[in-house]
């Protein structure tokens, strides 16, 4: 019996996705297969034991839309997020340095990951959430391991997408041989704080850096923590052995901060599928046979456009479901 919409992936836009489904009086379950809710906004305490939780994924999250304002706003209010940066150092291709002002950034005192376990505590409309549950096929039906569902969501990267998805379903051609940036994320932890006061810097031009951000700065408690996020190049030479991406990142970070004292640990984490090499225009897809595809790679690859996608798709659902 198809009672449920079944959401495979526990990111913010599969969340998101659950959260407009409930609110519609659509009944879901969201199957994550990591043992936490988060995807891509991950972040985790380092080192091991400590108190200060350091944000792997994810960098920072913008705010542009009226809707995903409101849950901003309602986060800021319970000390969950707050506004870090409107300006951020740029280092160009000929070795200078400049500074480069956009729109604000936000971040969370908890990690971005905490922002993803609020949308998930207490949804509406009888939803519910599943860690630790790998799913293995996406088939006509549609059904997601053989169970039958009301309509099918994959809110992931197009290749785990592709993975999952029965051939004859028409998302399965939407997701094919979809090109995927890599990066590993790697956390360094030191001392003191030895650098000049830098909440982030856009590296251009360097063969192994794309990313530096002082997580301390932006966690606001002043950690000597920074968290440096490789190029793509540089990630691919170290899929199989994301440890063997320290040395040269180090080295890298050393020599573009000036500092003089090595870190005191390190933790690097591999994310074979960071962002789409070509984002799509469309901001979801929901296709004939009831199976919707979300995330940041429907839109520019960013945290609110991964809200929005999921959000959108969710109340597409329902207007398709609810008789």
């Amino acid at each position: 019996m198809r009672s449920d919409v079944l959401v495979v992936g526990g990111g913010i836009s599969g969340i998101a996705c659950a959260r407009a489904l409930g609110a519609a009086g659509v009944r879901a379950r969201v199957l994550e297969r990591s043992h936490r809710v988060g995807g891509r906004m991950a972040s985790r305490p380092l080192p091991e034991g400590a108190d200060h939780v350091v944000d792997l994924g994810a960098a920072y999250f913008t705010v542009r839309d009226d809707e995903f304002a409101a849950v901003v706003d309602d986060w800021q209010r319970r000390g969950l997020a707050r506004p870090w940066t409107d300006t951020l150092a740029s280092r160009d291709e000929d070795g200078s340095w400049s500074s480069r002002q956009g729109p604000q950034r936000w971040c969370a005192p908890g990690g971005l990951r905490s922002l993803v376990a609020d949308l998930a505590d207490d949804i509406p409309g009888g939803v519910t959430v599943s860690t630790g549950r790998t799913v293995t096929t996406v088939e006509p039906g549609p059904a997601v391991d053989g169970a039958p569902a009301l309509a099918a969501v994959l809110a992931m990267p197009d290749p785990q997408a592709a993975r999952l998805l029965h051939p004859a379903l028409r998302a399965a051609a939407l997701v094919a041989d979809r090109e995927w940036q890599p990066v590993i994320s790697v956390a360094l932890g030191y001392g003191h704080r030895g650098w000049d006061p830098l909440p982030a810097a856009f590296v251009n031009g360097h063969p192994d850096l794309d990313l530096i951000a002082d997580d301390g700065d932006r966690r606001g408690d002043g950690a000597p923590v920074l968290v440096a996020h490789t190029t793509a190049e540089r990630a691919r030479r170290h899929l199989d052995d994301p440890d063997g991406a320290v040395a040269p990142v180090v080295a890298a970070v050393t020599e573009l901060l000036g500092l003089d004292d090595a870190p005191a640990w390190t933790h690097a984490h591999r994310w074979s599928y960071a962002s789409p090499a070509q984002p799509r225009d469309e901001e979801f897809v929901l296709t004939d046979d009831l199976v919707g595809l979300c995330g940041d790679a429907w839109g520019s690859p960013k945290v609110e456009t991964a809200w929005r996608s999921g959000t959108l798709l969710g109340r597409a659902i329902a207007t398709r479901v609810v008789c």
